[in-house]
């Protein structure tokens, strides 16, 4: 079968239109294709920087009566379409189950203008086998997001027990418009710390990002320990967590 390494992300009316996703026939699924299985990514999400490009396998299971002949595996998302496989894919078939698997590369300094595809994606496929076909609409799900990062810093340092501390940071995530990271604004984020030879972070309170995505909150200094940043994560954005500023008190 042909590979291919490179994809292209299309309007999503072009890219439906250009590949003739009309199921053949009738809409509803034959008895024998039925899609069991759909993984991307791994089953992680699809995390994007600022311009370096992705590249991550899409696996559909599905149990059948024969092999495959053809298949068209095809992702979309927020306004946008990739259309990648159209008979690339790999598959094997074995005990009445067939499994495919296609490549795809996703580019966020060439193939995105800006960030509305963040978010929920599906996968579709058409799968083609000697006696029959099934088109499977939204078969699968998964997310690609703008990658985040998140910093740390807490002062004075060396401070005196009962003293007041300064947390500072910010949170900032992948803008495809501009191919920089900018501050992620009015994000509720939580403060974390660790007393010193403890094993885990806890809560200490959680305060939102500014207009630049600047955090800053006061704490008192009790004991040697360190502090972070924690962000929850949501459907276009992962969570991260800031690396650990240890603070020296005495």
């Amino acid at each position: 079968m042909r590979h291919r390494t490179r994809t292209a992300v299309l309007g999503s009316a072009l890219a439906v239109a250009a590949l003739g996703f009309a199921a053949p026939g009738a809409t509803a699924a034959p008895q024998d294709i039925t899609v069991e299985k759909v993984t991307v990514n791994g089953g992680k999400p699809v995390v994007l920087g600022t311009t370096a490009a992705k590249t991550f396998k899409v696996t559909v299971t599905a149990a059948t009566d024969s092999a495959f002949t053809d298949t068209d595996i095809t992702l979309y998302g927020p306004n946008f379409a990739m259309a990648s496989s159209q008979g690339d894919a790999s598959c094997s078939f074995a005990n009445g189950k067939s499994t495919c698997t296609a490549t795809y590369t996703i580019d966020p300094d060439t193939d995105f203008y800006d960030n509305t595809p963040a978010g929920g994606w599906y996968v579709n496929a058409l799968l083609q086998s000697d006696t029959d076909s099934v088109y499977a609409e939204k078969t699968g799900a998964f997310k690609v997001q703008r990658e985040s990062k998140l910093t740390v810093n807490a002062s004075p340092e060396p401070i005196k027990k009962g003293k007041t501390l300064t947390v500072t940071g910010a949170l900032t995530r992948a803008n495809w418009e501009t191919h920089k990271f900018s501050g992620y604004t009015k994000q509720s984020v939580t403060l974390e710390y660790k007393k010193k030879g403890a094993s885990a972070y806890s809560a200490v309170k959680t305060v939102k990002s500014d207009t630049k995505g600047n955090l800053k909150t006061t704490v008192k200094a009790t004991a040697d320990g360190s502090y972070r940043w924690s962000f929850a994560g949501n459907s276009t954005t992962p969570a991260v967590k800031a690396a650990g500023d240890a603070v020296d008190v005495r």
